[in-house]
């Protein structure tokens, strides 16, 4: 007997995608009219028929979606205008120069955990706090730093502000811990606290982030993050930059002679200085003092 044509040598097999679709006459007249593929017309009609009705549906509702976007204009928000035009006038008129050091904060650490154990919940000091409590200690030591540029005369400041960056999901802003210099660590770590969290809220008083002589941006939280520059926040002639910590071999002269290694748990700082206020020598001798203060931190205790 003959073969059954599709197995036959010279015929094909044939496939469900050789087929063409199970298509009412009238309904591929309206697909060819109205420039639809009826490829993606789900046929309702028996035995899967594509119907009128089908491709009148289709054209009503196109199955195909409109290609996505590639890209989204976001509006300006005033707080990011006020980010954008203040960081570039500082880039623009503030001659920066930077200055890096590494600073071994396992003393520190150890400082840190002693006092909350026995804070009995009082308060819990961060490293930011001790940070921010350093930064004033060099500013008193090197006085020239927490200044501030005024056309004909450079303005010194007797107290030192610290202005502390915090993220917000708006943008970036720097609320004001006033009189750090004259602050023990525990009313620091409350301030930071107060202040961050009315900037998350966006209830920050218009005194409370306008001002400041100095500020501190720390990145310490994000692993990733060894050591970055920040832009200086006009007037202000200095800013500091804070990478994370990381423990780092450093050789140690054992008792009997020999020389063996130790862990150290350090960060690189870089601090950001405006060359019209400060000259390089001067932004280095602040760095040498925050390093000492940091390394020695019973001296914040003072």
């Amino acid at each position: 007997s003959a073969e059954p044509e599709q197995y036959s040598s010279e015929g094909k097999l044939e496939t469900a995608l050789d087929r063409e679709p199970n298509v009412a006459p009238a309904a591929k007249r309206l697909a060819r009219e109205n420039a639809i593929s009826l490829d993606g017309v789900k046929g309702t009609g028996k035995g899967g028929k594509i119907t009128e009705e089908d491709v009148k549906k289709a054209i009503s509702s196109p199955a195909v979606a409109s290609p996505a976007a590639t890209f989204e204009d976001i509006p300006l928000s005033n707080m990011r205008k006020t980010i954008a035009s203040r960081l570039q006038e500082s880039v623009q008129k503030n001659p920066h120069f930077f200055v890096t050091s590494s600073l071994s904060v396992t003393k520190l650490l150890k400082l840190r955990q002693a006092l909350n154990s026995s804070s009995e919940g009082k308060y819990k000091l961060s490293v930011n706090d001790f940070l921010i409590k350093a930064i004033a200690a060099a500013s008193k030591k090197v006085p020239a730093v927490n200044s501030s540029w005024r056309e004909g005369s450079i303005r010194q400041f007797n107290t030192v502000d610290v202005s502390v960056a915090v993220s917000t999901p708006t943008g970036l802003i720097t609320p004001i811990v006033t009189g750090v210099d004259a602050r023990g660590l525990e009313s620091i770590s409350g301030k930071v606290k107060e202040l961050a969290k009315k900037a998350r809220d966006n209830k920050l008083k218009p005194e409370e982030y306008q001002g400041g002589t100095i500020s501190i941006s720390n990145m310490g939280m994000n692993a990733a993050v060894d050591h970055f520059t920040a832009v200086i926040n006009p007037p202000q002639a200095a800013i500091l930059a804070v990478g994370t910590t990381k423990k780092v071999a450093v050789p140690v002269e054992n008792d009997d002679g020999t020389t063996g290694v130790e862990w150290d748990d350090q960060i690189t700082v870089t601090a950001s200085f405006d060359h019209k206020v400060v000259d390089g020598a001067v932004g280095a001798e602040w760095i040498r003092e925050f390093k000492k203060v940091i390394e020695n931190p019973l001296e914040l205790l003072l």
